[in-house]
């Protein structure tokens, strides 16, 4: 059973990251393609909330001794390492004219890491709850936090707040829970749902799709403030249906891509980077004039396999993990080689 569960959230890891990657490959090209769109904001509606209710469901050892030093080590570390490492990049890339780093509000990708370790922070006052209460709890807080003008993306602030509840309910849920979602009528309705949020967001293409970032206060975008909390109530439904939904496709054997699904911080940080030149290169206008989207899937699979090999993650595991068990590993063959 243990091995199914591994093998399972390791695919839908790996699904996940790949669907990052390519939500960030195609994000220049949304605003020509109408089907384009529509599939931008499907994807966006899940893969991030997926990814953070998966996170939830493994933080149910928060409670256990030395744990908060283990999340700085993993989390606040690398961001801050990141951010530097980030700023710098894009000084150079972009040409800018003055060099600026700022810790307190996050490069890109970055939020998440930030972000992850407040969900932790938070769990404990949330986990002595009710459970339903806790919940809709989140969800309130959630809302009311888009009315508050000055929450936004410093520190990730307004994107804690409005996805604490799939970190939240992630973790509340068991495995069986997730284990249900493979039956016959879960895969059929799952088929059903993800086909018409697609049809919605192609036929209503006018909600922008910033809204499913959760980073941004109401007053960011053209409307009513008076009921802005319905457009993001309506988002948590939409959300909330396509990631159980998500969840229901990914399959539980084990494949070549399931042990991909362990290393997807390495993709995380690393893909922004690539992601960044692209679109300051001339590719970017040669797929576009083209009209060869398609080759970014491709290539989203292609960065996705790269940036897991052994290769990078000898070479960046030092300031990912803080380790040197690749470096050690490579060494030690080298040198059965070299006097064998």
């Amino acid at each position: 059973m243990s091995k199914q569960r591994d093998y399972y959230f390791d695919n839908g890891k790996f699904l996940l990251i790949f669907f990052v990657v390519f939500g960030h490959l195609i994000r220049s090209y949304i605003e020509n393609n109408e089907i384009l769109y529509a599939f931008y904001k499907t994807i966006y509606s899940f893969h991030m909330p997926a990814f953070i209710m998966v996170s939830g469901y493994f933080a149910k050892g928060y409670f256990e001794k030395g744990y908060f030093m283990k999340l700085v080590k993993k989390l606040l570390v690398p961001y801050l390492i990141f951010q530097v490492i980030y700023s710098v990049y894009y000084y150079f890339l972009l040409s800018e004219n003055s060099l600026s780093i700022n810790i307190f509000d996050p490069e890109w990708s970055l939020w998440f890491l930030v972000s992850l370790f407040c969900w932790h922070l938070l769990l404990p006052v949330f986990a002595k709850m009710n459970q339903p209460f806790g919940f809709i709890l989140s969800i309130i807080i959630g809302i009311l936090i888009g009315y508050i003008d000055f929450i936004d993306d410093y520190l990730s602030l307004s994107r804690t707040f409005v996805f604490f509840p799939f970190f939240l309910l992630g973790y509340y849920l068991k495995r069986e829970h997730f284990y249900w979602l493979k039956s016959k009528i879960a895969v059929s309705s799952a088929t059903i749902i993800i086909t018409s949020v697609f049809i919605l967001f192609y036929l209503f293409p006018l909600m922008d799709f910033e809204w499913l970032f959760g980073s941004k206060p109401y007053n960011h975008f053209e409307t009513e403030m008076t009921f802005a909390w319905l457009q993001r109530l309506f988002i948590y439904g939409v959300s909330f249906i396509t990631v159980f939904s998500f969840w229901a496709f990914v399959p539980r054997q084990h494949y070549f891509f399931t042990k991909i699904g362990r290393y997807t911080l390495y993709i995380y940080l690393l893909h922004g980077f690539i992601i960044k030149y692209f679109r300051n290169s001339d590719w970017e206008k040669w797929i576009a004039e083209n009209h060869s989207v398609w080759i970014l899937a491709v290539f989203a699979l292609s960065l996705t396999l790269l940036l897991s090999s052994k290769f990078v993650r000898v070479l960046t595991q030092p300031i990912i993990e803080f380790k040197l068990t690749n470096w050690l590993s490579v060494f030690k063959q080298f040198n059965s080689r070299l006097f064998s």
